[in-house]
């Protein structure tokens, strides 16, 4: 049984590069998404002050359920804003940022390679875009969400981890807070970011939208 963990944690290792090395560049304040059209009157729905409560301190706000063994995410499903997408591994570009799902398909989430997968110990990392040149993408109501909603990541072994959502806040891309964004809290945690805040043309938007949630339960 250990020879099995063992191997399973070294192809783990091989297949997402460490954390901490990831997690150094994000902390340079480089954001996690650059892209989104911004060609919408209204735009997307921006987190209401009082969705931000408690996301310093996780531990408090949600009953922890077990971790699970590494296992690559295949859909995302969001019920309080209707999403329902399959997922793709995304890592880093060129410039150090984080990757994100090609544009063109505005139904298309990613799982950052540079974080564990989701359920597994540690901050999981999921991205997505608010919208492309033809509408609403993917992430569009994220900033919309409330403590309580779920988040749903079917995995390849056929589980699916549930996250409760204890918090959503967008932080601007040149002061984002990456330690506390993704720092390990002790449990499973999860991610959900895209863009947001205010946009022009010339720099698109300028925050980020992160909703903060724990894993609550296994199916």
């Amino acid at each position: 049984m250990y020879g099995s963990e063992q191997a399973e944690e070294e192809e783990r290792r091989k297949k997402h590069a460490p954390w901490g090395v990831i997690a150094l560049v994000l902390l340079t304040g480089l954001a996690l998404i650059r892209n989104g059209s911004g060609e919408f009157d209204t735009g997307p729905p921006q987190p209401a002050s009082a969705a931000a409560a408690d996301t310093r301190v996780p531990g408090g706000v949600y009953a922890a359920a077990r971790p699970l063994p590494y296992s690559m995410p295949q859909r995302v499903r969001i019920p309080g804003i209707q999403v329902d997408a399959p997922m793709i591994p995304v890592g880093l570009d060129v410039d150090g940022w984080i990757g994100a799902p090609p544009p063109e398909d505005p139904n298309l989430a990613g799982w950052f390679t540079g974080s564990v997968t989701p359920g597994e110990k540690g901050t999981a990392v999921v991205v997505g875009h608010v919208d492309n040149a033809q509408g609403p993408a993917v992430f569009y109501g994220l900033g919309s969400l409330k403590q309580g909603n779920r988040v749903e990541i079917v995995r390849q072994d056929g589980k699916t981890a549930v996250f409760e959502i204890y918090g959503v806040e967008v932080f601007e891309k040149n002061d984002f807070p990456g330690d506390r964004v993704y720092a390990s809290k002790g449990n499973a945690e999860l991610r959900v970011i895209t863009c947001g805040g205010g946009f022009s043309q010339q720099n698109g938007y300028d925050g980020n939208v992160v909703a903060f949630a724990g894993l609550v339960e296994v199916r």
